[in-house]
């Protein structure tokens, strides 16, 4: 399902603003004890970004790539702007970037994912950023994750996953290491107590 259309459609879903945590038996690599953060659902499908898996590509190569800036003027960075996280969303589009971000930034592309955070997938987040008008918390996410229609809950019904309230916090967290563990241990869930066998948990 293309993201397009499935944030242009915006029917709200029970999955919407939920947090999906993979099951240790999940047999998708891509997936593999992951956090998806979901954007959209609906009947005709679902989206969502991984916020658990870092990237190799730092924001000031992103910068370089779209001619944003030149590496003399990235030394001039200040560190926290150069360290901006970005991070794998998804096997879908892995070459699109999209951010994330508290909804004190908005433009014209700024979709509301939630009452708190929005989405903006055009260049202007990442110039108002670059010139410190970008929003209080972001991160940037490349390629995103997609599921057909009934794909999801099929995949939930299967034991693929656990759905829970997704947190702002755990979302902007720079600190990409062990937030699998954070985000089960805000449902009360260790990793211990899960069980690969569809109907245990």
């Amino acid at each position: 399902m293309a993201f397009s259309t499935l944030m242009e459609e915006r029917e709200r879903g029970f999955l919407d603003g939920q947090f999906l945590i993979a099951m240790p038996g999940m047999q998708d690599s891509n997936f593999a004890r992951s956090v998806v953060y979901i954007c959209a659902h609906s009947q005709a499908g679902a989206m969502g970004f991984v916020i658990n898996r870092p990237q190799e590509i730092s924001f000031p190569d992103v910068l370089m790539h779209l001619k944003l800036m030149e590496e003399p003027d990235i030394i001039m960075l200040p560190p926290d702007m150069r360290n901006f996280p970005i991070l794998s969303g998804g096997p879908v589009e892995c070459g699109r970037g999209f951010v994330l971000h508290s909804d004190d930034f908005n433009s014209e592309s700024s979709i509301p994912v939630s009452d708190d955070i929005s989405l903006t997938a055009t260049l202007d987040i990442i110039r108002a950023i670059c010139a410190g008008r970008g929003p209080a918390r972001a991160t940037m996410l490349l390629g995103y994750a997609g599921w057909g229609p009934g794909q999801l809950e099929s995949e939930i019904a299967g034991n693929g996953w656990l759905n829970c309230p997704a947190r702002e916090d755990l979302i902007f967290d720079g600190l990409v290491e062990g937030k699998y563990e954070r985000a089960l241990a805000s449902m009360g869930v260790s990793p211990e107590m899960l069980s690969a066998e569809a109907g245990h948990a």
